[in-house]
């Protein structure tokens, strides 16, 4: 059977206390069961916000999306994660994965390395973290028995460690693009391949991960086109290529509900988080699809 859904929201911009708060009640109120933040410079500090978050809520889980694996030394990340968690009555789900913006590893004066050195010490990092946050693992302890592991994941490397390691495995729907720190959308079929191998490589698994899809663009609307049109511009894609890319939910509602749900059935994609620009426009398709589930 299908897993139920659950969806989170990404949320990308430093706000003084109050608004922060406020910003999290509305994600709240609007039914997400995810409060997510990134790891970027020029944005807020991960693990206080998520405190704060989980401060000025009650129902949400809070979580990183995601790490970038080479800002951290494992030991003192697993410090947060276990005092994060801690702080937040066990809500945290940790997501984490190699990252992607050379030019933030050179503003913190932090090796980027390859891309193979940079699966390397993700894979590093998530070894430590499993021995430093398990039974035997020293102080602070977390309050889960187990934090759920969430990586970020679209290359070989990466799939064989999300599938050895990781509670959620999540799939950005693109790939680097020829510019530095920028993003090529996967079309269905080259994502169907992903997660076909993901799948491949989970085979022998106890438990099946949950899978995750980060959703770049959302409206709903009766007139799609000048919605999609930056976007097509910048890729060269038709109308109709823009509309079935797996990233884009974009057009009327009952038409956006349906392609979730498709979604869903084709990759098994249960778990969908979108950006904060993206929180109010997403709210009536999550209502809508609840309301089909009750």
């Amino acid at each position: 059977m299908s897993r139920p859904f659950r969806f989170g929201v990404n949320l990308l911009t430093p706000a003084p206390a109050d608004e922060w708060r406020a910003k999290c009640r509305r994600a709240e109120e609007l039914g997400y069961d995810v409060i997510l933040v990134p790891d970027h410079l020029g944005m807020v500090a991960p693990f206080p916000a998520l405190v704060a978050a989980a401060g000025a809520t009650r129902r949400p889980r809070v979580g990183t999306f995601v790490l970038n694996a080479g800002f951290w030394n494992p030991a003192l990340l697993a410090r947060e994660v276990a005092t994060t968690d801690a702080l937040t009555g066990g809500r945290l789900e940790l997501g984490i994965g190699t990252g992607y913006v050379q030019a933030e590893h050179e503003a913190a004066g932090l090796p980027y390395g390859s891309p193979g050195e940079r699966v390397d010490w993700l894979r590093r990092t998530v070894g430590e973290l499993d021995r430093l946050l398990g039974p035997a693992g020293p102080e602070p302890r977390p309050a889960q028995a187990r934090v759920p592991l969430l990586i970020g994941a679209n290359g070989d490397r990466m799939l064989r460690l999300t599938a050895e390691h990781a509670d959620i495995a999540a799939f950005t729907g693109a790939r680097p693009g020829s510019a530095p720190g920028s993003l090529e959308p996967l079309t269905a079929g080259e994502l169907d391949e992903r997660v076909a191998r993901y799948r491949r490589l989970a085979a022998d698994r106890a438990a099946v991960a949950e899978l995750n899809v980060l959703i770049q663009l959302v409206a709903v609307t009766d007139d799609p086109e000048p919605v999609l049109a930056p976007l097509l511009e910048r890729h060269s894609l038709t109308l109709e290529q823009g509309l079935a890319l797996p990233i884009v939910l974009v057009g009327p509602l009952e038409d956006v509900v349906a392609k979730v749900r498709a979604q869903r059935e084709r990759f098994g994609f249960s778990y969908l988080t979108v950006l904060e620009p993206a929180m109010e426009a997403f709210a009536p398709v999550m209502e809508r699809l609840r309301e089909e589930s009750a």
